[in-house]
């Protein structure tokens, strides 16, 4: 059964890529398209979740190894450097942004010339597929295939509701697949020289997605993403060559091996380095807040599944030599305190995309701080965080695109009575609103192990940025779940134009969040444990125990139980509707009131977003000063010492 493996890894890696060749070949908004989508974007689901599968059953993983010899694909790669230089070289002319011109070819032509002069080290696997790998495919394979099911619904409609975008569909759709060809190549790959090449496609395939409307605001946000990801790169490159010129190290697995933490301090770094532009932590954050800018697809891709991963990915992978370095220490506090800062620019804004993007950086803090310890509690609650964020973050940004659809807003203070409004989506709304801060949700049981890794850690810092983070984060969500469900006399029902095909992305998710609320210890035990003990090179003791399980249980049947419960006790009651009480002076209609001077007023309930306190004009640039300041004493002390 082994043997089709690697087949399937290829087919993985490389059919996307035709997927996007074919996409780009059709006719635009098409029957034959959707069918094509569908039919290969399942063809690669079951791929991935087979291999997944086999991966994660196997007791010896030493056997999903491949590739020693790869001249011919070497050679193909050098290719697909060049190819990217040069359309951003092409790019960055047509639009007068010279500035991303040196940053590409800083970062392509050195790992060039240490190809063609032979320094690269040579024999190892190129391809290597263990259980982080695998719980990744069915990550990208899973969610990422359902958002591009998703898009193809969603794109049809998208140039009715903007006519003055040009349709270009086909080629929005086909950069999906090629940054999931990446993303399956990256995750596949334990060549550095590999990693680093998957990892600039989606670098750029996410600048070509931003700017996919082509306005002044489009270009400038992709542009800005696109920097800040090249310099990344630019890191990665360094710490690539750093490896295979001085260290003697070409893989990935090298570097994360025993006894490697202090020979290969200065990589590591710079690889953490490059995690922290991937996964838009401050002072990186920008590229992803400008992303909205794009059709929600490309939102829904970058934020939960893929680019946004990657980098977590990366630090999730180098976490064990990261314990006690004071590279950690700093990736701890990058991490710590970009959670609770974008938490807090979270409370401050009303555009729902806003809300999941600063949601989405807080998350990605709080992974990368569980990362940046080295603990085992740390990286069991990251790995946890990573599944629970992809699949609810995916549906949100679903859910918030077919909202304004139907509503032609996405600000949450038109989402009041949302529940009446448009009860289907407000339902899946709240599942995944649920999904993110909500016991016995993963994202809230992570949090718990994620505390005790801070506790141990012994920091002060990490725990007050997690407490306080936390308690923002239940702000901004109870806020917006609190619109949802607040019904008034003002609300009623719209036409939910949804297309059946979006459906057939969101329920999945939906279904899928349910499912792993009951299901995390299994999830924990055959996903993560395993990882661990592949991580830290031992067998390391079960995170969750046998206390943990029953209590975690007794909640999945309160949350149930109780609606349930309410329902039984209200049969045969009378309902009463009362008047809102506005200060005692509602004038009667429950939609004006009586003001101090005795006027009539229009009765308006608004949620506080507290901009006068901590909002983006006070926040936001304080906020990427001073973890500019963390990330510079990072380079200049660790990699500048160490040299």
């Amino acid at each position: 059964m082994t043997l089709v493996i690697p087949y399937l890894v290829f087919f993985l890696i490389l059919f996307p890529f035709v997927m996007a060749i074919i996409i780009g070949l059709l006719k635009k908004a098409s029957p034959l398209r959707s069918a094509v989508i569908m039919i290969g974007g399942f063809s690669i689901m079951a791929a991935a979740i087979y291999v997944a599968v086999n991966v994660l059953m196997s007791d010896d993983k030493t056997q999903f190894l491949y590739l020693e010899a790869t001249h011919t694909q070497d050679k193909c790669i050098m290719v697909g450097e060049l190819f990217l230089m040069g359309l951003v070289c092409f790019l960055s002319i047509k639009y007068k942004k010279y500035y991303a011109i040196l940053l590409s070819c800083a970062g392509t032509i050195p790992v060039l010339w240490m190809d063609l002069s032979g320094n690269v080290v040579e024999g190892n696997t190129h391809l290597r597929i263990d259980t982080f790998a695998a719980v990744m495919y069915l990550i990208v394979g899973i969610v990422g295939i359902l958002i591009c099911i998703y898009a193809s619904g969603y794109m049809k409609d998208y140039h009715h509701h903007h006519t003055d975008v040009a349709d270009r569909s086909n080629y929005f759709l086909a950069l999906m697949f090629v940054f999931l060809g990446a993303m399956f190549g990256l995750i596949s790959s334990d060549n550095l020289g590999w990693i680093y090449f998957f990892w600039e496609i989606t670098s750029v395939c996410s600048f070509l997605m931003i700017g996919y409307t082509r306005t002044q605001e489009a270009v400038d946000n992709s542009f800005r993403a696109l920097w800040m990801n090249l310099l990344g790169g630019c890191g990665f490159a360094a710490g690539l060559m750093y490896a295979n010129m001085a260290l003697g190290f070409s893989n990935l697995s090298d570097i994360t091996g025993n006894n490697t933490a202090v020979a290969a301090i200065i990589p590591v770094t710079l690889f953490a380095f490059a995690a922290l532009t991937k996964s838009a932590q401050f002072p990186f954050s920008r590229w992803l807040l400008g992303a909205m800018v794009a059709p929600t697809p490309s939102s829904a891709l970058l934020h939960s599944a893929t680019m946004v991963k990657i980098g977590v990915y990366m630090l999730i992978r180098l976490s064990p030599v990261m314990e006690g370095t004071l590279t950690g220490v700093m990736i701890t506090v990058i991490g710590g305190f970009t959670f609770f800062a974008a938490s807090l620019l979270a409370i401050t804004v009303s555009d729902g995309k806003k809300v999941l993007a600063y949601s989405t950086i807080s998350n990605l803090g709080l992974i990368t701080a569980c990362a940046g310890t080295g603990t085992t509690e740390g990286v069991w609650a990251a790995v946890m965080l990573v599944l629970f964020h992809a699949v609810s973050k995916s549906l949100l940004f679903q859910t918030v695109g077919d909202i304004e659809n139907c509503m032609g807003s996405r600000d949450v203070e038109d989402m009041h009575g949302l529940i009446i409004k448009l009860p289907r989506l407000a339902f899946i709304m709240i599942i995944g609103i649920c999904g993110m801060f909500m016991a016995p949700f993963g994202m809230l049981v992570s949090k718990w192990a994620a505390l005790k890794s801070f506790v141990d850690s012994g920091s002060v810092w990490l725990v007050l940025f997690l407490v306080f983070g936390s308690g923002s984060t239940l702000f901004y969500w109870a806020k917006w779940l609190g619109k949802i469900c607040t019904v008034i006399h003002q609300s009623f029902e719209l036409e939910d134009i949804t297309p059946r095909s979006e459906m057939v992305s969101m329920f999945p998710l939906t279904a899928m969040i349910v499912i792993m609320c009951f299901a995390f210890p299994k999830i924990s035990e055959v996903m993560i444990q395993p990882l661990l003990d592949e991580a830290f090179h031992t067998k390391i003791p079960d995170v969750i125990g046998g206390g943990d399980v029953i209590i975690m249980i007794i909640m999945v049947c309160m949350i149930f139980m109780i609606p349930i419960a309410a329902r039984f006790l209200s049969i045969g009651k009378d309902s009463k509707m009362t008047m809102s009480y506005v200060a005692g002076v509602n004038a009667g209609d429950d939609r004006h009131y009586i003001d101090s001077f005795g006027k009539e007023r229009a009765l308006y309930m608004s949620n506080w977003y507290m901009e006068d306190f901590f909002g983006e004009k006070k926040l936001l640039w304080p906020s990427i000063w001073v973890s500019t300041v963390l990330v510079l004493v990072m380079l200049i002390v660790v990699v500048g010492g160490a040299l």
